[in-house]
């Protein structure tokens, strides 16, 4: 039988976490993402699955404890909000260069600086482009619903751990924030320590016995070394690229004018559309589910079709280089944007429409 209840978006993936069967969790409180935290502390899942949940002394201290915990083949997790995942981009990029998989997520609030605690898509380039140093991503998945936060725990953890890379679950405050209806996982059993040694023979609990012992680490000093590394991990980002991409098309097969837009955003551009359909226009949209990898060849497919585009971000233009990177200057490419955590409504969608494109309403 399914489970359904009403909750917030932060709750939900808080209770995905224990029901897939996370070893652990550490984190550190910060608005908007701090009711992760709250749950798993009231959900005491120590007491029924045996995860561990350990609020850290900072957030640099929680990303170290995921990369002490991914080394050793466990399913462990962290969240925060946008400054919050600014201070642990050292320890992701370490997660990277050191093949471990984690998954963190990173519920947006305004920018840049402490900004402010409302909600924000300007971490976009700071997920997509590798916050940290060096040449890494990560794959991200941006949730638009409460329900799609809840599963994509699930699903982060699972490409993170087929790709031995960290993921990530990019959602903005408002998806973090809104209470819907959600379907709860089955819950999962957490693997034993044979089942970890037997799927990770990689991670630092070895082979269980002295003979062998792997050390885990982000540090080579061999140049021609590291280039070998550098050069296998890319080859990693080609067959993500190649196998997990994911969107969803809304009226596309007609649309005349393209909307391009993720997580919250992009069910207030679904309402305009649906408003636009209404008076006569033909406008579509493609919605990214992951940011990376991204979206470029089915975009590109539309730009063909299309006689423009226009990305609806909560940021001054983030996403919008790589849609007019996939477009190739086949079409129009333009932006509308509202920061310092303002939402645009259905109607100032249709007014960018119009002002770009000279649809009228």
């Amino acid at each position: 039988m399914e489970e359904v209840k009403l909750m917030k978006g932060n709750e939900a993936i808080a209770h995905a976490a224990i029901r897939y069967g996370a070893d652990g969790y550490f984190g550190y409180p910060i608005t908007p993402q701090s009711e992760v935290l709250e749950t798993l502390a009231e959900l005491r899942p120590w007491e029924t699955t045996g995860m561990t949940v350990l609020q850290a002394e900072s957030e640099v201290a929680a990303i170290n404890m995921v990369y002490g915990g991914a080394a050793t083949g466990r399913a462990v997790m962290t969240s925060s909000s946008s400054p919050g995942v600014s201070l642990k981009q050292e320890g992701i990029s370490y997660l990277a260069a050191s093949e471990l998989p984690a998954l963190i997520v990173n519920v947006m609030r305004g920018g840049p600086g402490l900004g402010t605690i409302q909600p924000s898509q300007a971490d976009y380039f700071q997920a997509t482009k590798g916050g940290g140093h060096g040449d890494y991503h990560l794959i991200v998945l941006a949730p638009s619903t409460v329900q799609e936060m809840a599963d994509f725990v699930a699903l982060g953890f699972d490409l993170a751990f087929k790709y031995r890379t960290p993921a990530m679950i990019l959602a903005d405050g408002i998806v973090g924030q809104m209470m819907e209806k959600v379907v709860l996982p089955e819950q999962r059993a957490r693997r034993t320590d044979e089942e970890i040694r037997r799927q990770c023979p990689w991670a630092a609990c070895g082979r269980g016995d002295r003979s062998h012992r792997n050390v885990v680490t982000s540090l080579e000093l061999d140049s021609a070394k590291m280039e070998e590394n550098n050069l296998r991990f890319q080859r990693t980002y080609r067959e993500i690229e190649a196998n997990e991409v994911r969107y969803q098309e809304y009226y596309t097969d007609d649309a005349e004018y393209l909307i391009v837009a993720f997580g919250s955003v992009a069910r207030i551009c679904l309402k305009a559309i649906e408003d636009a359909r209404a008076a006569g226009h033909k406008i579509g949209m493609l919605r990214p589910i992951t940011l990376w990898p991204f979206p470029y060849a089915e975009i590109s497919r539309l730009a063909g079709r299309v006689k423009g585009i226009l990305t609806v971000e909560l940021n001054a233009g983030q996403m919008v280089e790589d849609v007019r990177l996939a477009a190739n200057g086949a079409v129009d490419v333009f932006h509308f944007g509202r920061m310092g955590g303002i939402v645009p409504n259905p109607g100032e969608v249709l007014d960018a429409l119009n002002k770009h494109f000279q649809v009228e309403f």
